[in-house]
């Protein structure tokens, strides 16, 4: 086994420092902890996950999550009857096949999906409510403190 010289030991403490491997080290995925509101939930979910997995598998980690707690609604366990939404972007759902990490966003809005009887695209609770102010004004009015006065 040969020894490292004193300038590849410093070039390899560098790279670790710096972030990066050395030839004995894989690459780190990156994780990072998300925050998910839950339509009708008292407050979010919080868990860590790694950027390369699925907004499919976000969906389902949050649904078992939310059961594990015991919270209230009972929301079942099937990930396709959901869609997720970033908490500061547009009305769009998130596609369930895009890695959470693309994304840049930490913070996200899980809606159950409506079941329309015609042929159109499903619609979730968030577009539903777009009339009535969408998600936003559900959350900012869910957890305004109504402050009275003497």
């Amino acid at each position: 086994m040969m020894k490292k010289s004193g300038f590849e030991k410093m070039v390899s403490q560098k790279n670790k420092n710096k972030g990066g491997y050395d030839d004995h080290q894989k690459p780190r995925n990156n994780r990072f902890l998300v925050n998910i509101n839950i339509m009708g939930s008292a407050g979010p979910i919080r868990f860590v996950v790694n950027e390369k997995e699925l907004v499919s598998g976000v969906i389902d980690t949050a649904l078992k999550s939310y059961a594990g707690e015991g919270r209230l609604p009972v929301l079942g366990f099937d990930a396709t009857n959901f869609l997720l939404y970033c908490a500061n972007a547009g009305f769009d759902a998130l596609s369930p096949l895009e890695p959470i990490g693309s994304l840049g966003s930490r913070n996200f809005v899980l809606c159950k999906k409506q079941v329309q009887s015609s042929k159109a695209a499903p619609q979730s609770e968030l577009v539903s409510q777009k009339s009535n102010g969408g998600w936003k004004a559900w959350l900012n009015k869910s957890f305004s403190l109504k402050i009275l006065s003497h």
